[in-house]
């Protein structure tokens, strides 16, 4: 299936063109932002919690502490509902009014289940931190028996999900354009600065090029 199909809590309603369900380009906002937000109902209460996540396929992976009520939530079966957003640039128009930014951002629905088998929890936390920076994993030390078992990994099936994207410049009312006043965008976006190296580095170690060359895209 190439498109989601739109429920009533994830149809674009408000600014409809602005809204797409195509996966690729749901999926790709998923996997450029670095957190994402994760809602829920608890004793009645909505509450929404950042964390990091990683995208497999058709599915969200989320990791942390077996005491953590947002993944025995998950784990236990209920519905969820995640958002991502990526702020690409603020939008400056003649007015206040017409002021906006450009962003790409994602709203999925599912359930989600606990992920038990120790090798398919070894492989989602790998990918944990593959989304993260990706070529870590086959350098670093993956998680041992131990650190298996202090961690709860979960797994999410993205049953639905839309995404809603502001490109271009400010739209201001016609009366405004004759306004001596600067309007445009000023585009914004995540840079990594010089690598800080640990201090307890063995003598030797090199930067790697996917730390001195990292970028998100």
């Amino acid at each position: 299936m190439a498109e989601f199909k739109p429920g009533p809590q994830t149809k674009i309603k408000r600014i409809p063109e602005r809204g797409s369900y195509e996966k690729e380009s749901i999926y790709q906002i998923l996997d450029e932002a670095l957190i994402c937000h994760v809602g829920i109902v608890q004793d009645g209460a909505p509450i929404v919690i950042p964390t990091i996540h990683a995208r497999i396929g058709d599915q969200l992976v989320l990791h942390g502490a077996p005491a953590s009520r947002l993944l025995k939530y998950i784990a236990g079966g209920n519905p969820v509902c995640v958002t991502v957003t990526l702020l690409d640039g603020l939008v400056l128009a003649r007015s206040t009014f017409h002021h906006s930014m450009n962003y790409r951002s994602v709203v999925l629905m599912g359930s989600g289940k606990l992920v038990d088998d120790p090798q398919e929890k070894a492989r989602f936390l790998d990918a944990l931190v593959e989304h993260i920076i990706p070529g870590r994993s086959k350098e670093a030390r993956g998680a041992n028996e131990k650190e298996l078992k202090a961690t709860t990994v979960v797994s999410i099936p993205i049953e639905e999900a839309s995404a809603k994207v502001r490109t271009g410049p400010p739209v201001d009312d016609e009366e405004d354009y004759s306004i001596s006043v600067w309007a445009g965008v000023l585009p914004l976006k995540i840079s990594a600065e010089a690598p800080v190296p640990d201090s307890g580095l063995v003598d030797g170690v090199q930067v790697p090029d996917y730390v001195s060359e990292y970028q998100r895209s």
